[in-house]
């Protein structure tokens, strides 16, 4: 069984393959739709289901969700790989284990609205859409908010909707919101996202500059019970609202 201190240092290790140039490389065309559907299947098992994912209704969307389909077709022969990968911009799409341990952490049912702060190119919203009933996603990169709905829209997301902006902000009109997942670490937790959680919802941020933590924390009676679950590694929330402090 893999610990979590293993799952931290393999998730910081992989972020080395963001350094390997991407450039001119093309797509394995010799990739079949079964072929991903096989890798997406093995991923389930030896990346997901091994570390202790065990919610099925996570489990069914992440087999579901194509993940090579949110990645450059350079990277969609690896798409499954046990680490993140680049997506543009200077950003990247997680580790497929962060994905399904973040999304298990907001414990939906399936009436629930939520709000994502980190579009990026799309995956983690469309794995909530498939698990939630209202997906708000903010990404603060216009090209990638941009590109990250029209692949939403071409896959069939209609439920998701996509703003871009700066996630520290929330997205206030909407609140409150059942769950809160933000893919993306700001130093402190946003007091406006605080604020936007409706009481007994949950909300998993990763905290802290070079250390950080994956924070889960649930809303009871208008106050916040925080604790740490996990180490990670995510880029670091940018905008205007990173100034602010709680």
């Amino acid at each position: 069984m893999v610990s979590r201190f293993d799952t931290f240092l393999m998730t910081a290790i992989s972020l080395l393959f963001l350094a390997l140039p991407t450039e001119g490389k093309e797509a394995d065309q010799s990739i079949s739709k079964g072929d991903f559907r096989a890798m997406r299947e093995r991923m389930v098992e030896t990346q997901i289901k091994a570390r202790g994912i065990k919610d099925p209704r996570v489990l069914a969307a992440i087999l579901k969700v194509e993940r090579h389909l949110f990645v450059p077709k350079e990277s969609q022969s690896t798409a499954y790989a046990d680490h993140p990968l680049p997506i543009g911009e200077g950003q990247t799409i997680s580790q497929p284990y962060i994905v399904a341990f973040m999304t298990e952490q907001l414990e939906l049912k399936g009436t629930e609205r939520v709000l994502e702060i980190g579009t990026g190119s799309g995956y983690q919203a469309a794995i909530l859409a498939e698990l939630a009933k209202e997906v708000y996603t903010i990404e603060i990169i216009q090209s990638l908010g941009t590109s990250a709905q029209k692949r939403l829209l071409e896959l069939g997301y209609r439920d998701v909707n996509v703003r871009v902006g700066d996630g520290y902000l929330g997205w206030p009109e909407k609140a409150p919101f059942d769950a809160i997942i933000v893919t993306c670490a700001p130093d402190h937790i946003p007091a406006p996202l605080m604020e936007q959680l409706k009481e007994g919802g949950r909300m998993v941020v990763p905290v802290g500059n070079y250390a950080q933590a994956l924070k889960k924390i649930v809303k009871r009676s208008g106050k916040m019970e925080s604790s740490d679950v996990l180490p990670v590694l995510f880029v670091p929330m940018t905008g205007e609202g990173v100034k602010r402090k709680k």
